[in-house]
């Protein structure tokens, strides 16, 4: 809550309570019947009043202020989202472009090895067993290990060569 505000809602709280005591006073001088008392103590809830609307314009004046405040607040912190989902995207896009130009390996199928998932994937579809024996999958499955160069080309591991990875 702004100053101001909290300003103007205390200062009207009390003088509307202070408008009180000479309102009390008027009503008492008017049972007695005292002119004069009765207009002094209307001057004083006069004056009061009038104090009371000034702390009310002070309240609508810092109310104004504090919208005011809460909206530029609204439109910086909109200002602020928009600034890093630019920059959010713009890094999407510098990773991309890099993912793009980098060099990637391709991975090539051999007809033999599509030849063998097309009949998995068909017998695991169907609910069957492909045409091919365990012993055929099985010689596809184990063959030797190829591993290849940079150009693509298969070379095969040097007889006696031991690979073996620990995990």
């Amino acid at each position: 809550m702004h100053a101001k505000t909290m300003e103007g809602l205390a200062g009207a709280s009390m003088n509307m309570k202070m408008m009180n005591t000479p309102f009390r006073v008027y009503e008492q001088a008017e049972r007695r019947g005292d002119t004069a008392t009765m207009a002094r103590a209307m001057g004083y809830v006069g004056e009061t009043a009038d104090k009371a609307e000034d702390y009310q314009k002070k309240i609508e004046k810092g109310m104004k202020e504090e919208a005011k405040e809460a909206q530029e607040k609204a439109k910086s912190e909109q200002e602020n989202a928009i600034r890093k989902r630019k920059e959010e995207r713009g890094e999407q896009e510098k990773r991309i472009a890099e993912s793009k130009n980098k060099n990637t390996d391709t991975v090539s199928i051999s007809e033999k090895g599509k030849a063998v998932a097309g009949e998995r994937s068909d017998s695991v579809q169907a609910g069957t067993d492909s045409g091919a024996s365990v012993e055929e999958t099985a010689d596809v499955i184990m063959a030797e290990p190829v591993i290849y160069t940079k150009t693509g080309e298969a070379a095969r591991p040097e007889s006696g060569t031991n690979i073996s990875v620990s995990a």
